[in-house]
């Protein structure tokens, strides 16, 4: 089971540096031989075909998985062998996430809401097409939670019957019948369960930096939740997996330096042993059908690194050499002979593999690249770190357009991600894509307050947000300056959710340090976006106020660092995209900011999707998007309204 998506992430902090702005010989790891590439619209970027999700079935030739490939993501059933993928649902309008084959049938699960509302609701599909909904209670949450050993029954969480509480159910694998295992009285997270029933694995957060494990036996219901992780001062906590003999917990702790170390709790013992420790955080830690494989994976410099280790003999399982990329979504199948994952590039998107564990021999089940690009026109990211006001380091990833030169020079924009807490990472991006693609230079900071680096790093802007955070993104600027094929008079700044905000802060509180701005349905008004935290959301509430403020008791702070009561400074060109339906940064956070900065006089444009939410899920609409995003900057940063035929790459 995976942690639900949350504002805030892991913790981390910055490393060795590549370049430095200011030096008087600035390394440029993006440097090389400029050329002319085809340019490729929006539609094209987005004829690309997104997946997500690998289930193996029950005879283990097929794995099921979602796809956009029709407009919208729906499911599918991909032979082993190769061929052509079913596609098993028909949704034009709401997108469908796969969840699971069934262990001993073609039954599937998965997982849909309405519009972008994040509402979801847990389906069951029956051979034949039919489907029925396993949480129909309105306006409910619902998540699967996982399998039971024996295949007999499911767990679904499920906040029909309070709305700050998700709590856990067992279904019936036969008939649907289900029972109450856990009343979630308290708001917990519940993290995971075990696979023979007893154990259900808590998180309590206190803060942003501290938070704690407990245990809850279900074998004794009447007893309190047992603490797991004992600790003096501010240490983070995460679950990883129970093993699958039910016997330990593995879980993820920063208590014993920067990063996340991987850690075995022994139910019966209470002994504590470490498993996995890195230079680096560590991501997750799963385990196959019989425990015969650990995949564990690091977060190493925004890449991916896995690990498969036989845990019979100790040993690492060689994984092929395929293209540059970083493997994603590993499963094992039950037998665990085979395994299917992904791989992900800067330049190549998602593709699925399948092959036979101890064989190097594995087959590409999928093409997802539009086959109208070719992959050389494309910009392959390079990690650089520049010196921030402080002297900080900040880590970042640039992207080069190909025809950018000294005597070429491009106009660039400084991309900041969401969270608070999130990173900007290696991997395919069709909207960064697009952007090179037309003649814009990209750098993805990973301003202070990012996850990967460390938790100190993550923890220099508690409480300071609009202020160290936007200051790494305008000396983000200045490093872009300095780059002798960067146009340094036009240099913007784009971001979606927290990133939204960072460019709304940078138009409201600097408004000369960027050219334009492209706010992505970011928050404006933080007390207002700390008051409508989504109900689901309540056992994060206190973690979320240690980060940002509490709108009870810090209301002049969040109002001074909140762009929308200091829209009048805005006189940048500004584009705002918003989704309808956002349960994290509602649509009045962008009217309000629209309207007032408008009032200014300053050039705003809007675009609102009816039938979004938080990001947007329907390909017509992200091609709009970044349609939308390409023509303000040709006409308000290049000053003109055709695209540049400067190309992406490096």
């Amino acid at each position: 089971m995976r942690h639900h998506a949350k504002f805030a992430t892991a913790s981390l902090a910055c490393l060795s540096v590549a370049c430095v702005c200011g030096c008087s010989q600035m390394q440029d790891p993006a440097a090389g031989p400029a050329r002319q590439v085809k340019s490729y619209d929006a539609a094209t970027f987005f004829d690309t075909t997104s997946m997500a999700g690998a289930s193996f079935s029950a005879d283990e030739g097929k794995i099921l998985f979602a796809s956009d490939a029709s407009g919208v993501f729906n499911l599918y059933s991909q032979p082993i062998d190769g061929g052509a993928p079913t596609q098993l649902t028909d949704s034009t309008t709401e997108s469908i996430f796969a969840v699971s084959w069934f262990p001993r049938d073609d039954r599937i699960l998965y997982s849909a809401d309405k519009g972008g509302n994040e509402l979801n609701h847990l389906f069951v599909r029956s051979p034949d097409g039919e489907a029925q909904d396993l949480t129909p209670a309105a306006d409910a949450k619902a998540s699967f939670a996982g399998w039971s050993g024996d295949k007999q029954s499911f767990w679904v969480l499920t906040n029909e019957r309070d709305p700050q509480a998700m709590d856990l159910y067992r279904y019936a694998t036969d008939g649907y019948a289900r029972e109450m295992v856990f009343e979630n009285t308290e708001t917990w997270d519940v993290s995971d369960v075990s696979e023979d029933g007893r154990w259900v694995a808590l998180t309590r957060s206190r803060t942003n930096a501290d938070s704690d494990i407990y245990l809850w036996d279900s074998s004794d219901a009447g007893q309190a939740p047992r603490l797991v992780t004992q600790h003096d001062g501010d240490v983070s906590h995460r679950v990883y997996t129970f093993t699958p003999d039910s016997n330990e917990l593995y879980y993820g702790t920063n208590a014993h330096g920067e990063f996340n170390q991987a850690w075995a709790y022994d139910m019966e013992s209470g002994k504590h042993r470490r498993q996995i420790k890195d230079r680096w955080d560590v991501s997750y830690v799963s385990f196959s059908e019989d425990g015969r494989f650990r995949v564990s994976a690091i977060n190493q410099d925004a890449r991916t690194k896995v690990t498969i280790i036989d845990t019979e003999s100790g040993r690492k399982v060689q994984m092929p050499q395929l293209l540059a990329g970083d493997i994603r979504g590993v499963s094992i199948a039950p037998s665990e002979e085979k395994m299917a994952f992904y791989i992900n590039g800067d330049t190549s998107p998602s593709n699925l593999y399948a092959m036979t564990i101890g064989q190097q021999d594995p087959r590409q089940l999928s093409d997802t690249l539009s086959p109208a690009i070719n992959a050389h026109d494309l910009a392959a990211g390079h990690v650089v770190r520049y010196r921030s006001f402080d002297r900080r380091k900040i880590p970042a990833i640039i992207y080069r357009p190909w025809a950018a030169s000294k005597d070429s020079k491009v106009p660039a924009l400084v991309w900041v991600h969401g969270g608070p807490g999130g990173q900007s990472r290696h991997g395919y991006n069709p909207t960064i894509q697009h952007l090179v693609n037309h003649g814009y230079a990209v750098l993805a900071v990973n301003n202070r307050g990012s996850s990967g680096y460390g938790k100190t790093f993550f923890h220099l802007d508690d409480q300071k947000h609009g202020d160290v955070d936007l200051k790494d993104c305008i000396w983000g600027r200045r490093y872009l300056e300095e780059l002798d094929w960067v146009d340094a008079e036009h240099i913007g700044i784009i971001g979606g959710s927290y990133g939204g905000y960072m460019v709304a802060a940078a138009l409201a509180f600097e408004p000369e340090a960027f050219d334009v701005g492209v706010n992505i349905f970011g928050v404006t008004n933080w007390l207002r976006t700390l008051k409508s935290i989504p109900p689901w959301w309540a056992d994060f509430r206190d973690a979320l106020f240690a980060e940002m403020g509490d709108p009870s008791t810090d209301e002049d702070k969040l109002r001074a660092k909140s762009p929308l009561f200091h829209a009048s400074n805005i006189v940048k060109p500004l584009l705002v995209v918003q989704g309808a339906n956002d349960p994290r940064v509602l649509q009045a956070e962008s009217d309000e900011l629209v309207e007032a900065a408008r009032q200014n006089g300053t050039p705003v444009e809007y675009v609102l999707f009816p039938d979004e939410g938080h990001g947007f899920r329907k390909k017509a609409n992200r091609i709009a998007a970044s349609d939308a995003y390409v023509t303000f900057l040709n006409t308000h940063l290049r000053g003109k309204a055709a695209p540049a035929s400067a190309g992406g790459g490096s």
